[in-house]
Parts: C-alpha cells; sequence; structure tokens
C-alpha cells in the first residue's frame, strides 16, 4: 500500500499503524515533487490511499501557524495525479489516527 497526501495530512502515522498490523505500507512524499506520477514510480503498491486535511488541521497537528491556504493548495496541485488515482480518499481533519487507521483497515477488508 502506498500513502500520499499534504504535509500533516497523517501519512507516516497511518504507515507506522499499518506496519504495526503487518500490512505492508509506504508514504510517499510526493507533495514535494513536481513530478505528477512519483507516487507509482518507486516502489509501486496495490492500493493508493490519499489523504487529505485543512490547512487548520495542519497548524494544529505541528505547532506551527506559518501553514497557509496558498501553501496546502500547491501542494494539493502536486497531489492531483496521486488523488486521482486513489483507491481511497479519506478527510483526516477531524479523525483521529486510530479512526483513520481503521477507515483503511475497513478498506482493505472490504477488498478481500
Amino acid at each position: 500500500m502506498k500513502v500520499v497526501g499534504p504535509c500533516k495530512s497523517g501519512k507516516t502515522t497511518l504507515v507506522t499503524g499499518l506496519q504495526t498490523l503487518g500490512i505492508p505500507a509506504r508514504a510517499a512524499a510526493q507533495e514535494h515533487s513536481g513530478v505528477p506520477d512519483t507516487w507509482r514510480r518507486f516502489a509501486p503498491a496495490r492500493y493508493l490511499v490519499y489523504l487529505d486535511v485543512s490547512v487548520e488541521a495542519m497548524k494544529e497537528r505541528s505547532g506551527r501557524n506559518d501553514w497557509t491556504e496558498e501553501i496546502l493548495a500547491e501542494q494539493r496541485r502536486r497531489l492531483l495525479h496521486a488523488r486521482e488515482h486513489a483507491d481511497l480518499t479519506i478527510d483526516t481533519a477531524g479523525l483521529s489516527a486510530s479512526d483513520v487507521l481503521d477507515r483503511v483497515v475497513a478498506f482493505l477488508n472490504a477488498q478481500g
């Protein structure tokens, strides 16, 4: 499984949770790349999960106030190709890490 999303969307936390359950997963820092399909060029995965986030959640999670709508919009622009190809999209703003993990595990169980 590959996980993409803007900064502070919960990629690392989700990947850690999945790996703890024995589910192979990797985060892709696609939001920092100008190459639209970086997410699928390295270590291709069967499923792609896109995590989204709000600026408010970015600020809260990082303890920083310098996140802006413009920064988030640019990261989303860089992630557009991944979002269009995602098997599962989750807006993580307002969700706990365990809520996000539960949704991904439920998705995987539904896939068989």
